[in-house]
């Protein structure tokens, strides 16, 4: 398994000092000495001495729910900090000096919960990481808070001092894990997986970050078919700020509200390795080394909100929180120019332009709050980007909390286009941000809902839960005129989590490739399964006695799940496999913990796939009327820049993306079959400029190149009778290799 590398000393595997730290706890509570193999690094309770390296030997939280003694135990107990005494509302109620037994009990009662879940079947030792290379077709890119500590927390702290108050961001756990998902176990139960021990990215190395995409695997212009994988930094989990040490503890100050001298805590952007709130980190595919990518360093603290990669330009797309633009960005990490959402493409729904306002998050000023995401600096909502992806030649986007989906053209030189369209507005039973956009090879749309924002001081909570949705949409067909979206009007929903309605969603969606019976991965189904973020994903005291056999129940983590069974089906879930981001099920209480997911999965050919369509040899010598034009040499009239093919239920769809070369003008085309035993249809339409011209295949074996004959033209001089100009090109169609037949 490939090392964390830490700045200062030896590279040190994860687990590494495990069976030394577990001998010394099984003797702490009087049992024997038993081997005990856990199957991913957790949390077991145990001292740990002020050198912070005994931390490398687990991937979970550290909550210190002891720490509210006078005289504190040094007993970790887990993730996030959940002060030990707690209210009904969930606020720390702080005691005077709470009993050596009630200490010693829950100390007792954590290790035993320890040791019983590492002897479990869901944590049976995992097969061997993989040496040569972190990412693999089909790996599972997820992010996560990394987690909290109190520094120094052996020394005690004086009765009169809050431990939320001295808790900081734990800079040496994962922000990022790398899981291989290739064998589940068994088929798909509702249960826990056990997984491989994941590849790990700290918050010390990339700080907090949400979003997540990887490129194309060309290394110094030669494919190596291993990707590198970029992550950008984040709000969503929280901000938390501090001041410089005034009370000589060897702590800074935590601030809840803006404050002069006021910096980031460290872990928050890893800006102890050069990263800020607009930074996107690379992780290299193969050695899993970390750098800065890019950064936009007008942001002023709420940070990315999603990054897409454009394999045919090899450019990135991110959208900035803070001032609602779109970055184009270049293999090299350059920004090279913007989109503006507000300005450029309300307009075309009749909206009035909206500029950002030039809100900023200043941590330095008394208006700033850590609890009112109001004074982070976000832009306005009516121009908020959220959720990206690059799909058929354009950016796919998702607009403000009551998310409308829009798109915009990327040209053959890989500018923006200036041709924003609307999509469809989404819905759902809440008005909340969708931060993640994915698409499949059958012409599906995905969606994933995030929950309002809420960050609570102990660290709690960064996102409500429980009304986020997982939705897709298709493509009406054929196009429906009575509505205004080229998409079907009402979505499919999938069940996420256990908890009642199932709308567990934590913001992050994509498509896996396909699993057998028994849970081994299929890579010749490429988009087969849909994986999706969500928090207390098998947290439900009415199934309680059913979920047990299937492992523990607070499983903040990624839900995998058939792209076939929407609502009703799998209602509950019983029809899906869960993995836990941190390996650490004792936390049922926390909330917006968990982040985006991404797949690497290749699957060039396949429907949905989309490419430049170069043409072989000379064009074709379009047709025009007598005279025109001008006798000489005819340059090519008319362009294909790409084709986007969908599965629809009248069979396999082609979306013809046309530039008009000649400049006619043209928005009308006339398409015919040049193959025979091939039909085409429809045989004429007419679209707006920018929009895609959609012909039906049909009679084709999956795989053939399908010669259409197309003829371009406007309507208007066709409208006027005689002849017009009319350019003429055969377009060879190399069509996917899978058949859109059910």
């Amino acid at each position: 398994m490939t090392t964390n590398t830490r700045c200062c000393g030896s590279p040190r595997a994860p687990g590494a000092r495990r069976d030394h730290r577990l001998r010394e706890r099984v003797g702490a509570l009087g049992f024997g000495l038993v081997a005990l193999t856990l199957g991913k690094p957790r949390r077991i309770v145990a001292p740990r001495d002020n050198s912070r390296n005994a931390r490398e030997e687990s991937a979970g939280y550290q909550r210190f729910a002891l720490a509210c003694a006078p005289a504190p135990s040094s007993t970790q107990l887990g993730r996030g900090v959940m002060p030990c005494f707690r209210g009904g509302s969930g606020a720390l109620a702080q005691p005077a000096e709470p009993s050596g037994a009630r200490l010693r009990a829950l100390a007792l009662n954590a290790g035993m919960m320890a040791l019983a879940l590492a002897a479990s079947p869901w944590l049976a030792p995992p097969a061997q990481a993989q040496e040569t290379q972190i990412i693999n077709p089909g790996s599972m890119a997820v992010t996560g808070f990394s987690g909290t500590i109190i520094p120094g927390i052996d020394e005690g702290l004086v009765p009169w001092v809050d431990p939320v108050d001295e808790t900081f961001i734990d800079t040496e756990r994962a922000t990022l894990r790398v899981f291989d998902v290739s064998a589940l176990g068994g088929p798909p139960t509702g249960q826990l997986v056990n997984t491989p021990l994941p590849f790990e990215v700290l918050a010390s190395q990339i700080g907090q970050v949400f979003a997540l995409t990887y490129d194309d695997g060309v290394r110094d212009g030669t494919p190596s078919d291993v990707p590198d994988l970029y992550a950008g930094a984040t709000s969503l989990h929280g901000i938390r700020i501090v001041t410089p040490d005034a009370d000589d503890d060897g702590r800074p100050e935590r601030e809840r509200r803006g404050k002069a001298g006021a910096t980031f805590m460290a872990g928050q952007f890893g800006e102890e390795n050069g990263g800020g709130p607009g930074t996107i980190w690379r992780i290299d595919g193969i050695s899993g080394a970390v750098s800065k990518f890019a950064d936009i360093d007008t942001n002023s603290g709420p940070g990315i909100g999603d990054v897409a990669f454009d394999k045919a330009h090899r450019q990135f797309f991110a959208s900035d929180l803070d001032t609602g633009l779109i970055h184009r960005i270049d293999a090299t990490g350059a920004l090279i120019d913007t989109f503006d959402h507000g300005v450029t493409g309300r307009p075309v729904r009749g909206l009035a332009p909206t500029a950002d306002d030039g809100a900023v998050m200043d941590i330095a000023g008394a208006a700033f709050d850590s609890d009112d995401p109001g004074t982070w600096g976000y832009t306005q909502d009516e121009r908020r980007v959220w959720g990206t992806a690059f799909h058929g030649g354009r950016v796919y986007y998702a607009v403000g909390d009551k998310a409308e989906i829009w798109s915009v053209g990327i040209a053959r030189d890989g500018k923006f286009a200036g041709d924003p369209r609307w999509e469809l507005t989404v819905e759902a039973d809440k008005d909340l941000p969708v931060t993640d956009i994915a698409f499949d090879n059958k012409g599906f749309m995905y969606l994933a809902q995030r929950g309002e924002i809420e960050n609570r001081y102990d660290y709690s909570q960064f996102a409500d839960t429980g009304d986020g949705e997982v939705i897709r949409y298709w493509r009406e067909s054929p196009d429906d005129p009575a509505t205004e979206s080229i998409w079907v009007p009402v979505p499919q929903e999938y069940a996420v989590g256990f908890p009642e309605a199932n709308r567990q969603s934590a913001g992050g969606i994509d498509l896996q490739y396909g699993y057998d019976a028994q849970g081994f991965i299929n890579p010749n189904a490429c988009t087969d399964t849909i994986v999706k973020t969500g928090d207390k994903l098998r947290d439900n005291p009415a199934l309680a006695e059913q979920l047990a056999a299937g492992g523990p129940l607070a499983v903040h983590g990624v839900q995998i799940t058939s792209t076939s069974l929407v609502k009703p089906a799998n209602v509950p879930p019983f029809g899906s496999w869960f993995v836990d981001f941190d390996s650490f099920y004792e936390d049922p209480e926390v909330e917006g913990h968990v982040g985006d997911v991404e797949i690497w999965r290749p699957c060039e050919g396949r429907a949905g796939y989309y490419e430049q369509i170069p043409y072989p040899g000379d064009y074709p010598t379009p047709l025009w009327p007598p005279d025109f034009p001008p006798p000489g040499n005819i340059p090519p009239c008319l362009d294909i820049e790409a084709v986007e093919y969908f599965c629809t239920p009248a069979g396999l769809e082609a979306d013809l993306y046309v530039r008009d070369v000649a400049g006619i003008g043209g928005d009308s085309v006339k398409a015919d079959s040049r193959t025979p035993g091939v039909g085409i249809s429809p045989l004429q339409q007419s679209k707006p400029a920018g929009a895609p011209f959609t012909i039906g295949v049909t009679g084709h074996f999956p795989g053939d190149t399908v010669n259409v004959g197309l003829c371009f033209y406007k309507q208007s001089d066709a409208d006027k009778g005689g002849y017009y100009p009319c350019c003429k090109v055969v377009v060879p169609l190399a069509t996917p290799q899978v058949s859109c037949e059910p």
